[in-house]
């Protein structure tokens, strides 16, 4: 559900205050645990650390991103693959497979000793 049009967007005041007379590229990471804070147009081109929980994600801002909220750039979740054994022999059979074409194609593409060119 979206905030109310008469409320305005919520921009966290800290965040505003840290970039307020500042240059994107003399300012470096700007820290903040502030994720559900809108990215205003203020804020563009400046880098933040955005916290997913465990560590601080850089989030470059661009001008695509103004409206979002700075948690949307800073996953909190890692995505582990999917198989266990089966999808590691098949990941190995492939780069069996790929290293076999890879011979072959070297060996087609050397000349014998005694060959004339």
């Amino acid at each position: 559900m979206s905030r109310s049009v008469k409320k305005g967007p919520y921009v966290d005041e800290k965040l505003l205050k840290k970039i307020a007379g500042k240059k994107p590229q003399e300012s470096g990471v700007i820290k903040t645990w502030a994720r559900a804070s809108q990215i205003a147009p203020e804020m563009v081109g400046f880098i933040f650390g955005v916290h997913n929980g465990k560590s601080h994600i850089e989030v470059f801002v661009t001008e695509d991103m103004v409206g979002h909220r700075l948690g949307e750039f800073s996953l909190t979740r890692k995505f582990v693959k999917h198989g266990g054994k089966m999808q590691k022999e098949q990941d190995l059979a492939k780069k069996d497979a790929e290293l076999a074409a890879a011979k072959s194609a070297k060996a087609a593409t050397e000349t014998p000793v005694g060959a004339k060119k």
